[in-house]
């Protein structure tokens, strides 16, 4: 059983339980205390941010895995605790009536924060990973948040292209987020598929075989509809809904902030150069890590995709592009594009002047 010393180390790493009353809270009380989920996850992150500063320090990257268990763990208990939340909260207020029209919206969206800036963050931690269960996790709580085509855009697209023209979710310098967000809403789900029929046909199957996991993932998204109604009938269906789109919403603003404005280099043999960190921004705020397990560390994520997040390394500011504040914090940036203009061009062309001198046209992206 792994050492008390670890487990402490890895309890920050399970903020986002604190989600969990929160949301009961927030359903059975209503009132303000419906903002009391974004309040958590946004506003008192921030702030511990500011009080606890920067982590720089790097775990050892040839850490053992069973020294991961109390880390991991934590990715794999929280697809019952977002179905709780989820379900739970369509079952109240499908049945007590004591909530108004407003706190009712403003409660799904407490829980697209969970289920986008918690559930999509943890599936994407384990959709990286080899073992079919952890798979399965992911592939389960992208289900609940009808994005499952996710899984193949990030792994097959995002993560070969990113940086590139093909990448849609690499966010184009001078491109504000709500014209970023519609772009990749549909964007995403056909590049996905265009992903699946390439790899189908290098296998030489068609696009329709059974191996093709879209396939798989509407069959999830349906059971999750489903059960919605199960549970709450057609408005059951209308919350689940909701509540997916906000999370949605959480997952874009995020690659929004992950990329922006950077792009690799095109080589004279037609391909780019390899993905290294300083083509993602770094950000390793202390709290903001906490709740978000690393993917802060995003410089590492690209240059090593296949590290767990305990695991992932920081960078100096020599070595990849910092942002200046935690994901929270620039995510509201990011919805005031001015702000974030004001904020992020000057450290785009900063990014520009430092690592690719030598190109004075950059209009080609």
């Amino acid at each position: 059983m792994p050492e008390i010393a670890t487990f402490r180390r890895a309890m920050p790493f399970w903020l986002s339980l604190g989600l969990v009353p929160l949301a009961v809270i927030g359903v059975t009380l209503g009132g303000w205390t419906v903002i009391l989920m974004p309040a958590y996850a946004w506003t008192l992150v921030t702030l511990l941010d500011l009080l606890l500063g920067r982590n720089e320090e790097n775990p050892d990257p040839q850490t053992d895995e069973e020294d991961l268990f109390w880390y991991r763990l934590v990715t794999l208990i929280w697809l019952p605790l977002q179905a709780l939340i989820i379900y739970g909260a369509i079952w109240w207020i499908t049945r007590s009536g004591h909530l108004n029209a407003v706190e009712i919206v403003a409660l799904m969206f407490g829980i697209g924060v969970a289920s986008g800036t918690i559930g999509i963050v943890y599936a994407h931690e384990l959709l990286h990973q080899r073992n079919n269960l952890e798979r399965w996790l992911g592939d389960l709580l992208l289900s609940t948040v009808l994005y499952s085509h996710f899984r193949t855009e990030h792994l097959l697209v995002h993560h070969v292209h990113v940086g590139t023209p093909r990448d849609a979710v690499t966010a184009r310098y001078n491109e504000g987020f709500h014209r970023f967000f519609w772009r990749v809403l549909r964007a995403c789900p056909a590049s996905a598929w265009a992903a699946e029929r390439a790899k189908l046909a290098r296998a030489g199957r068609p696009v329709w075989h059974r191996s093709n996991p879209f396939w798989r993932y509407g069959a999830l998204q349906v059971l999750a509809l489903l059960l919605a109604y199960a549970v709450g009938g057609w408005m059951g269906i209308g919350l689940f809904v909701l509540q997916a789109f906000f999370a949605v919403w959480q997952l874009e603003l995020t690659n929004y902030i992950e990329h922006y404005g950077l792009t690799r280099r095109r080589l004279d043999n037609g391909k780019y150069e390899p993905v290294r960190p300083h083509h993602s921004w770094n950000a390793p705020h202390r709290a903001s890590n906490w709740l978000l397990i690393n993917l802060q560390l995003h410089s590492d994520h690209h240059y090593k995709p296949d590290r767990r997040f305990p695991l992932l390394q920081t960078y100096s500011e020599e070595e990849a592009p910092m942002l200046p504040l935690g994901y929270p914090a620039m995510g509201v940036l990011a919805m005031i594009p001015p702000l974030w203009r004001r904020r992020m061009n000057p450290r785009v062309r900063a990014w520009r002047r430092k690592y690719y001198p030598d190109i004075t046209d950059w209009s080609a992206g």
